[in-house]
């Protein structure tokens, strides 16, 4: 079953690869230009000597966004799979597609929308070089710290709604969610490498059109998973899936 499941959640982020692609292709890449002319210009008016271009930027916007992408959402569609298999009967008393569209919801907030809150998407010539490692470490460390801090929110929320109500339960443990990131954005130090004079325009349609394109992937993830999802079940007699 699990082995099912997985090929439906790689079939899934296929399906939401190609929608991710089609929308960075003609809403992210002009911006990509334009902050590639910036840098360009910059480095022109510092009298600095062009970087030679190992791959045109025709391959990186076609065959290169698109091998990224898919290989990106597949990867991805396959990890929600197998999140599925673990928390749908066992977690979750709800339907296929319900647990599928919670499990997405709660991936977007934990993965993209609090590491981006702290860390957002820069397009090129934004960032220095020099901090890349850093940057890369503290964008991870906020990822793994927000997946635990929704874990054990998901974990207190169970404990206290035996006491206390589902709905009471959840309020205390979103709050306490809430809370904890909170005092992490606040701890975690600052990156703050935008160009005075880069494009305020340019710098918030792409953070914003980041943000689309994950926003797609996991609405696609949860929506034709747990579509693909509750037909195999359905076969199955609606067993829980096994995950050993």
């Amino acid at each position: 079953m699990v082995g099912n499941l997985l090929l439906r959640g790689m079939l899934a982020g296929l399906i939401a690869g190609i929608l991710v692609f089609a929308f960075a292709r003609v809403f992210g890449e002009p911006l990509v230009d334009a902050a590639i002319s910036f840098e360009e210009a910059s480095a022109q008016a510092a009298g600095e000597a062009a970087e030679p271009e190992i791959v045109s930027r025709a391959t990186q916007a076609g065959i290169g966004l698109f091998t990224g992408v898919m290989a990106y959402s597949i990867a991805v569609g396959g990890l929600f799979s197998l999140a599925f298999a673990f928390v749908h009967g066992r977690f979750s008393s709800l339907s296929a597609r319900g647990t599928s569209a919670v499990i997405a919801i709660a991936a977007f907030v934990a993965v993209v929308l609090v590491p981006g809150i702290k860390y957002p998407a820069n397009p090129p010539a934004v960032g220095n070089p020099d901090t890349i490692g850093v940057r890369t470490e503290l964008f991870f460390l906020m990822i793994v710290v927000s997946l635990a801090a929704l874990i054990a929110a998901v974990a207190l929320s169970r404990r206290l709604s035996e006491r206390f109500g589902l709905w009471n339960g959840a309020i205390v443990a979103g709050t306490a969610y809430l809370v904890f990131i909170g005092l992490v954005l606040f701890l975690l130090p600052p990156i703050n490498e935008v160009p005075e004079n880069f494009s305020a325009m340019v710098l918030w349609r792409f953070r914003t059109t980041s943000l689309g394109m994950h926003a797609i992937l996991w609405a696609v993830l949860g929506l034709a998973f747990g579509v693909l999802a509750e037909k195999r079940l359905a076969a199955k007699g609606g067993t829980r899936p096994a995950f050993q």
